[in-house]
């Protein structure tokens, strides 16, 4: 008989990322300090690009590159180590770091936040002429984040059986500030607890699930906001009442959209975390840019066929201006909690309490066992995930584990003077020095080139050339 051999699939081994080899970092590299000079070249009046912009920019220029300073990672049983390169912890360009903020953002509402029950994903989005000035207005974002979220509790609260008028919903709202082709469109996610819940006159919590919520009861919820944010922009002053009205009687909705079609079940572990991680991704998706040519790229859409954006044809200065259009600014939340999970809840504790693991019932069985030593408590927030940890979670690749003989690895040491890095480098074999930048240059003739390309491209899914003017939609329509 004929042996049988069994391969036994192991995970690959850890290779550090190369972010220079990529074709969004040789883009930056090539072309933001000509991109710079352009926004620069004619203003009189301050500075056209804000600081957290070209700190952005510059700082995804460092991230990744040994040559700025590694941690040293070392296996105690066979001595084996290898170099960790630092990271820049970008909002807004870097790929890695928005990837590594996404999953820390789901993870850390899956494990602590969400208890164990169904989740619904509702989705808001408004009319152009709205949209305007919710990008330009925190306040105005928060005001018409709040009218949509009490709207979804009210919907909640009449679709559950033995709810009171007290019963709150528990939710986490994502503000996404872009759209699938990199253009602003400041949409709401929000991730709602698919029911209410009640205080007991014990301290505790009960939930009341939600049933029956169909399109009637959407279209309910889309009606009552989509009135409540006119009647608010008309009191505003951003809004004339005529125009209210008529946008009221607008065929499709005027515009107003809301969708819940997304329901997770309670027990669907791995759907909760993609929801969560599909509500915090960032605006950019490196595997979606490729080159065409030298001096075009294509970016390709996340929504094909009918309904959806086309392919963007960009130049490199195009795709930096995009980019650089989202990044957020400094110290403004991407998410933010919402009724019982609102940090001010006095049934936050209780609610959250929810999240962690059931005792299992071998515990309850057998209650007369030893029970095992506690361990030393981490000293570590719960939202701080381990670099480790993370890369396990979403490469199912164990970084610190030892390639040669499985041990155990620890980071022992942060090189960050210049002179040991160097001889460190040079001992190694790798670049002593960091990538370049290219200096500022005269721009090519985009237009000439978008000519040549008409007859392989259709003109539909090219960048639109700038305007001569600047229309200010405030004004006219």
């Amino acid at each position: 008989m004929a042996a049988l051999s069994v391969a036994v699939s192991c995970p690959p081994p850890y290779r550090r990322r190369r972010p220079e080899r990529t074709l969004l970092y040789r883009t930056v590299q090539t072309h933001f300090a000509t991109w710079l000079a352009l926004q620069r070249d004619g203003c009189a009046d301050g500075d056209p690009v804000p600081v957290h912009v070209e700190r952005e920019f510059r700082r995804y220029l460092e991230c990744g590159i040994l040559a700025h300073g590694f941690a040293r990672a070392r296996c105690g049983q066979c001595g084996h180590d290898f170099l960790i390169a630092f990271s820049c912890k970008g909002r807004g360009v870097c790929p890695s770091c928005n990837t590594r903020r996404m999953v820390e953002t789901a993870a850390h509402l899956a494990d602590h936040i969400f208890p164990r029950l169904p989740l619904r994903q509702w989705v808001l989005a408004v009319p152009k002429r709205l949209r305007y000035f919710l990008q330009r207005d925190p306040e105005l974002q928060g005001a018409a984040l709040r009218l949509f979220l009490r709207a979804v509790e009210a919907c909640l609260r009449a679709h559950s059986a033995g709810a009171g008028p007290a019963a709150r919903i528990g939710a986490v709202a994502f503000i996404h500030r872009f759209g699938s082709a990199l253009n602003a469109h400041l949409h709401f996610h929000c991730v709602v607890l698919d029911g209410v819940f009640a205080s007991t006159p014990a301290g505790g919590v009960v939930f009341h699930a939600a049933t029956g919520i169909d399109a009637p009861a959407i279209a309910a919820v889309q009606a009552k906001v989509r009135r409540g944010l006119l009647q608010s922009f008309v009191r505003r002053g951003l809004l004339e009442s005529d125009d209210a009205h008529n946008m009221v009687q607008w065929a499709h909705d005027g515009g107003f959209s809301v969708d819940a079609a997304v329901r997770i079940e309670a027990a669907d572990r791995p759907g909760r975390e993609r929801l969560l991680r599909y509500c915090a991704r960032p605006p950019f998706a490196l595997d979606r840019l490729r080159a065409l040519d030298p001096e075009r790229l294509l970016y390709d859409a996340s929504k094909p066929g009918p309904g959806g954006s086309r392919p963007q044809i960009l130049t490199p200065l195009q795709l930096i201006d995009r980019l650089a259009a989202l990044i957020p600014p400094p110290r403004v939340h991407r998410h933010r909690y919402f009724g019982v999970l609102a940090p001010n809840s006095p049934l936050r504790a209780a609610v959250t309490a929810l999240a962690l693991p059931a005792v299992p019932p071998a515990a309850a069985v057998a209650p007369t066992l030893p029970a095992p030593p506690a361990a030393a408590p981490a000293l570590r927030r719960a939202a701080r995930y381990a670099w480790a940890v993370l890369l396990a979670r979403i490469y199912e690749v164990f970084p610190l584990r030892c390639p040669k003989c499985g041990g155990d690895m620890r980071i022992i040491a942060f090189i960050t003077e210049t002179a040991v890095v160097r001889d460190i480098l040079l001992a190694l074999g790798e670049p002593i020095a960091p990538p370049t930048s290219a200096p500022a240059r005269g721009p090519p003739l985009w237009a000439a080139m978008d000519d040549a390309a008409s007859d392989a491209f259709p003109a539909d899914t090219r960048a639109p050339p700038a305007p001569d003017f600047v229309f200010d939609q405030r004004i006219a329509w």
